[in-house]
């Protein structure tokens, strides 16, 4: 056994040797084996550079096809030959210590190019051999009416030694002379071939134009044609050509004989195939890919009027758990036997199944009638997915939340329709998963818009499009204005103003809920502190400001507040952070110790909503809250006369309770004089509403405040 290779040049060196033993008992060269090596050597080098590049270029791979050809490896063996030795040893002797996985990837894109360099460059000498024979031909024209004309030896010559297949025939189709390249491109010996009409020569996959072509320039009303064309050889296979026809005419300048030159592309063509079926097709599940199935839709939307389309967007429901809990070799299993359960299930003509990556599939179906189809096909997908799964001894249940898009085709693009079968397949899994849902304008529209809101609203911080409106907080007792609540909104370019309930869920899921809550607090604390200031004394002044659950989590936020308070010079007593009731129902002394740094530092804590998250009363002796605040469902049953005595009840319950442990109690949600007058008897201390102002520019509050203070 020898030993490997050490140094890269020796590796190289090595997969050359390998390339010129492959490739040189079908290369037709007078080189020795060696000197073949040598013309080799480079062009591995090239691949070699091309394989551990950073980007790929498809043009060196290309020039080493060409290459080939340029030294004769013309044969279909050596492009066969050469490929499998890229593929087996490129990687082997020329990866070094890459990822595998990348390398081979990049070695099968290597080969591709390479194969069509090497058609590419195989066909410009092809067709430049065509024109030197056909210019031969016509200067011989000739040749075949008169035996002893003076060029019929260089002719004879031209058309015996020619790589490519010649025929001759006469203007009725009769064949009378043939190359012994044509009559090995055909099979079987040369009678099989000499004698026949070109009529017989009939394929069903001829195009339209082939035959009408012939007829013209058997007529003399053309002079050559170019086609491709299949032929079936004595033993029924299939032969590819690409087939250029010309008309030879006598002295006089009539029509008399007709001149063939075929090119052999069945190989070429059969790689072709299977490069477009590898484009196409999915190399796991082995069903049309996006690529295809894009295609396809297209067609479909492009038919005529009064055809329709049905289009199901599956996604399995849980497929990372399976993947994290059992590895992906386990999930590819699991999609594998999916596919074949959604191929079985769409076999009528006009549907079809593809993947279009993860655990995405869809499957379509077109004719007149798909409203009834398209749902038939959905329930068919479910039932198929009923069955379990067994993979590794374990059965696994599949589950899928399904998106149906159905209408006429000319309405819509490809991308439209995918987009709103998978907004509604995310409805779909949004309602719970396993099921299937129908498309809704209305609600592609709403889904649409909050995308867009989603991916605007970082940009929309930068370019500062967010302020603050303040809605006065007022006691209860004498009247006066205590403070405000602090409300963010968005000045959107095509929306206009927008409430904090069309954007904060959505900067709450993205994260960016965090940064717009420190603006938001930063911006409120200068502005407390500019009331206090204009007001000529601290006074009782606070700004109220709303933390989401995801800023009560975050690590920076006692930080974050000491920071904005001392840069302000503003105390923590000016200012409360409200935190809903149901984000504190269950919280653990982790998410409480923030919230008990800052109520010791002075900062109040409000819990809002209170009323609607069922919590523990019990639990408000370990929260640390100073204030109350009653949602406002309970103050809507008091905007009549007599008030619901219950809702009294039980709001005077609640301020007893909350007064007994020496909590505050501010009401929201006060529209009229009657609630407030009602709420001020319950014993409420502070209350918020548009009776007194709806939310408005901080110069507003500026303005009740003076007005209390003047008296």
């Amino acid at each position: 056994m020898t030993a490997e290779p050490d140094g890269p040049e020796d590796r190289l060196r090595r997969f050359a040797t390998i390339w010129s033993r492959a490739v040189f008992p079908v290369t037709s060269t007078s080189l020795t084996r060696p000197e073949l090596e040598e013309q080799l050597l480079p062009l591995a080098r090239r691949l070699s550079e091309a394989l551990r590049a950073r980007s790929f270029e498809a043009e060196t791979p290309k020039a080493v096809g060409a290459a080939l050809v340029g030294a004769h490896c013309t044969d279909p063996d050596a492009l066969a030959r050469s490929l499998d030795c890229v593929d087996a040893y490129l990687v082997l002797y020329c990866g070094e210590d890459g990822p595998q996985e990348d390398l081979r990837t990049r070695c099968s894109r290597l080969q591709h190019a390479m194969a069509a360099g090497f058609a590419q460059k195989l066909r410009e000498r092809t067709l430049a051999e065509q024109e030197a024979i056909a210019q031969a031909a016509l200067r011989a024209q000739g040749v075949v009416a008169q035996a002893l004309h003076a060029s019929e030896a260089r002719f004879r010559a031209v058309f015996e030694g020619a790589a490519i297949g010649i025929g001759i025939a006469d203007l009725q189709g009769n064949i009378l002379e043939v190359n012994g390249a044509l009559v090995r491109m055909f099979g079987g010996g040369e009678q099989a071939v000499r004698g026949r009409n070109v009529s017989e020569w009939t394929h069903a996959d001829d195009a339209p134009q082939v035959w009408r072509l012939y007829d013209e320039l058997v007529r003399g009303e053309r002079e050559h044609y170019h086609v491709e064309k299949a032929f079936y050889r004595p033993d029924g296979t299939v032969l590819w050509t690409n087939l250029t026809v010309s008309l030879l005419r006598d002295p006089d300048g009539q029509p008399q004989y007709q001149l063939a030159l075929m090119e052999d592309t069945t190989e070429r063509r059969l790689l072709n195939l299977r490069l477009r079926y590898e484009a196409t097709h999915d190399a796991l599940t082995g069903l049309p890919n996006r690529t295809l199935f894009f295609e396809r839709l297209e067609k479909v939307l492009a038919a005529g009027e009064g055809q329709r389309f049905g289009l199901c967007y599956l996604d399995l429901d849980g497929f990372k758990t399976i993947n994290d809990s059992l590895g992906h070799a386990a999930g590819d299993r699991l999609l594998v036997e999916v596919a074949d359960r959604l191929q079985s299930c769409a076999t009528a003509p006009g549907e079809m199944v593809a993947r279009l990556g993860g655990d995405e599939f869809v499957a379509l179906t077109t004719g007149p009638d798909t409203h009834r189809e398209v749902d038939d096909l959905a329930a068919r997908i479910m039932n198929a997915l009923v069955a379990p799964v067994r993979i590794e001894g374990r059965e696994l249940t599949v589950r899928g939340s399904i998106g149906i898009v159905e209408g006429p085709a000319g309405e819509h693009s490809p991308a439209e329709v995918l987009r709103s079968a998978d907004i509604t397949m995310y409805r779909a899994k949004s309602a719970g998963g396993n099921r299937f849902e129908l498309a809704d304008p209305e609600a592609d529209a709403r889904a649409i818009t909050r995308h867009g809101l989603t991916t605007a609203l970082p940009a929309a911080l930068e370019r500062g499009e967010f302020f603050i409106e303040y809605q006065p907080l007022v006691h209860l007792g004498d009247g006066s204005v205590r403070g405000a609540e602090a409300l963010v909104r968005w000045l959107h370019p095509q929306h206009g103003v927008l409430g904090p309930d069309r954007f904060i869920p959505l900067a709450e899921h993205t994260g960016l809920i965090v940064p717009l809550g420190r603006w938001v607090l930063e911006q409120s604390v200068r502005q407390v502190g500019h009331w206090r200031e204009r007001c000529g004394e601290p006074g009782p002044l606070r700004i109220n400001v709303n933390l989401s659950p995801c800023q009560l989590t975050h690590p920076g936020l006692v930080q974050d507040t000491v920071d904005i308070l001392e840069r302000a010079g503003v105390s923590p007593e000016a200012l409360c952070l409200e935190v809903t009731e149901s984000a504190l129902i269950g919280a653990d002394d982790d998410l409480l110790k923030p919230l008990r740094r800052l109520a010791e530092m002075g900062v109040d804590i409000a819990l809002d909503d209170f009323g609607t998250g069922y919590s523990n009363l019990a639990n408000l002796r370990r929260l640390p809250v100073s204030v109350l605040k009653l949602d406002r469902s309970f103050t809507q049953s008091m905007q009549q006369f007599p008030a619901d005595p219950v809702d009294l009840k039980i709001v005077e319950g609640i301020v007893s309770l909350a007064h007994s442990l020496d909590l505050a109690v501010t009401v929201e949600g006060v529209e009229t004089g009657a609630q407030a007058e009602q709420l001020r008897i319950l014993g409420c201390d502070t209350a918020q509403g548009w009776y007194y102002a709806r939310p408005g520019p901080p110069d507003r509050l500026h303005e009740l405040a003076l007005v209390d203070a003047t008296g």
